[in-house]
C-alpha cells in the first residue's frame, strides 16, 4: 500500500511515497492523500537535517521504479559523496553508456535529493539541466548547501 506525507523544504514543498516499507518517490507539489508511517517521519526528518542540520547522508531504504541503465546511473550517482560533483561523462564511463543516456536518467530519478542527480554536472564544470522544480536555480541552491559550490 502507498503512503505519502507532505513535507516543506527551502526548494518547496515536496511528497514523499513509500510502499511496502521502501521510498519509492519524492516530488514536488502537495498531496491531500497524507498517511504518516514511520518510514515517512524518518524520511521527512532526514530530509530536514539535510537542510537545516548538515546532515551528509541519507540512511532510508529505497525502491525507484527504472530500467536497468538507469537503476545503474542511480546507483553510480548514490556514490557520490556530499559535496562533491562529477560529470555527465563520468558517470557513463562508469556505467558502460553515453553522456546524454545519463542526463535522461538524471532527469527520470524518482528520488531527487537522496538519489542526488544534483550532484552531476555537464562538461566544463556547467551546472547543466535539472529537473527539479526551479531547475537549474535549484540545483545550483543544493550543491551550494553541499559547498560543492561557493557563490
Amino acid at each position: 500500500m502507498r503512503a505519502e506525507i507532505n513535507v516543506t523544504t527551502p526548494v518547496g514543498p515536496m511528497v514523499v511515497s513509500e510502499v511496502d516499507g521502501r521510498i519509492v518517490s519524492i516530488r514536488w507539489g502537495e498531496t491531500a492523500r497524507e498517511r504518516e508511517t514511520p518510514l515517512l517521519a524518518t524520511a521527512a526528518q532526514q530530509l530536514n537535517a539535510y537542510f537545516y542540520c548538515g546532515l551528509r547522508e541519507f540512511d532510508l531504504p529505497l525502491a525507484p521504479a527504472g530500467s536497468a541503465f538507469e537503476q545503474a546511473v542511480w546507483q553510480e550517482m548514490l556514490r557520490t559523496p556530499f559535496g562533491a560533483t562529477r560529470s555527465y561523462g563520468e558517470i557513463a564511463r562508469a556505467v558502460g553508456g553515453m553522456p546524454q543516456a545519463v542526463g535522461g536518467a538524471c532527469g527520470s530519478n524518482p528520488i531527487p535529493i537522496v538519489i542526488p542527480c544534483h550532484r552531476v554536472l555537464a562538461g566544463g564544470g556547467r551546472i547543466g539541466g535539472y529537473s527539479g522544480r526551479g531547475g537549474a536555480e535549484t540545483k545550483t541552491f543544493l550543491l551550494t548547501l553541499e559547498g560543492a559550490l561557493l557563490v
